[in-house]
């Protein structure tokens, strides 16, 4: 195990001393995989990354255990997934849309109406007959992305009135984040996409620099859109997922037994962040309706076949065609 740190902590002295007493095979004992994350202890992946960390000390009888830093305590997200690259911490969360940089293929779960539904997304994202020649594509490149969580699905909100066609969102402009296939995907949707950083999107709405924005219930709510903006259509157009990545030396070097251990307890914190997303969600919107929002859903098909040339232009790929027909069967 030639990367791992070992704790050297106040924990870390009291086994030093027990070492020193009744000899070194009591001492150095536990591995700490470092995490580093964006989002505040809040949010569903950290909670389930700390489930993950109490069952795999559990279970590995305290020899390995994890250390989450919440609000990049570490730093951003590009930044922490360079540092699980060179080993300095072992794992970063971080957005799909990062992993693009490393591997083009990972566009395949960041394009509009992959998924079908959350539901379609939870199947997918995490099988590794399907997506584990994608997840261990960059391993040339020093990490390896060992489980997958949801962000929820993005929706359009405005200001004025609610979506129902793409003929809605016409002169709409909508804020998008920062990709030219994210400008394409609104303008294709029948809106005005404009790339803006989330912190400018209150602000730009409020005074009409933008009509409205696009992203999850629980985002909408937190950062008080609501207020500015208070129609938000269920578009669902992007159900982009987030990715746990690790150290590829880090994961190698574990004991096999531990190794099964470590995945088989990431499976149940995905599955487990899935399912405290979806209560958020609902508690966002909730809280949203009692302040006056207004939510409806969208017939979905009109968007769909007005997107579906930016689909077809970015799967170019062997790997993401093959992936896409894995996760469309019907559709070949």
């Amino acid at each position: 195990m030639k990367k791992f740190n070992k704790v050297l902590g106040l924990a870390g002295v009291s086994v030093l001393a027990m070492g020193t007493a009744f000899g070194p095979s009591a001492a150095f004992a536990k591995t700490v995989f470092e995490i580093a994350f964006n989002q505040p202890e809040t949010h569903p992946q950290f909670k389930a990354m700390q489930r993950f960390g109490e069952a795999l000390e559990e279970r590995t009888d305290g020899e390995y255990s994890v250390q989450i830093f919440p609000n990049e305590l570490l730093g951003a997200q590009k930044e922490t997934v360079e540092m699980a690259q060179t080993g300095t911490i072992a794992m970063s969360l971080a957005a799909a849309s990062l992993l693009e940089s490393w591997n083009p293929d990972f566009v395949v779960f960041n394009l509009p109406y992959v998924f079908d539904s959350i539901e379609h997304q939870k199947q997918i994202v995490n099988d590794p007959e399907i997506v584990g020649d994608l997840y261990n594509s960059v391993a040339d490149q020093g990490i390896v992305v060992v489980a997958a969580f949801t962000a929820g699905s993005r929706n359009v909100y405005l200001k004025d009135h609610p979506v129902h066609t793409p003929e809605d969102l016409a002169g709409q402009k909508i804020r998008v984040m920062q990709s030219q296939t994210n400008i394409d995907m609104m303008n294709m949707m029948g809106g005005n996409g404009i790339a803006m950083g989330q912190g400018e999107v209150y602000t730009a709405i409020q005074t009409g620099v933008l009509d409205g924005g696009e992203n999850n219930e629980v985002t909408y709510w937190s950062l008080k859109h609501s207020e500015i903006a208070p129609y938000f259509s269920y578009t669902q157009h992007l159900m982009i997922p987030d990715y746990l990545v690790m150290n590829v030396d880090y994961f190698e070097d574990m004991p096999d037994d531990v190794k099964t251990i470590f995945m088989e307890e990431l499976q149940k914190a995905a599955n487990y962040e899935f399912e405290v997303f979806a209560e958020d969600a609902a508690k966002s919107r909730a809280l949203a309706e009692e302040a006056g929002a207004k939510f409806n859903e969208v017939d979905l098909q009109p968007f769909r076949d007005a997107v579906r040339p930016l689909t077809e232009e970015k799967l170019t790929s062997d790997v993401t065609k093959k992936i896409y027909s894995q996760m469309h069967p019907a559709s070949e």
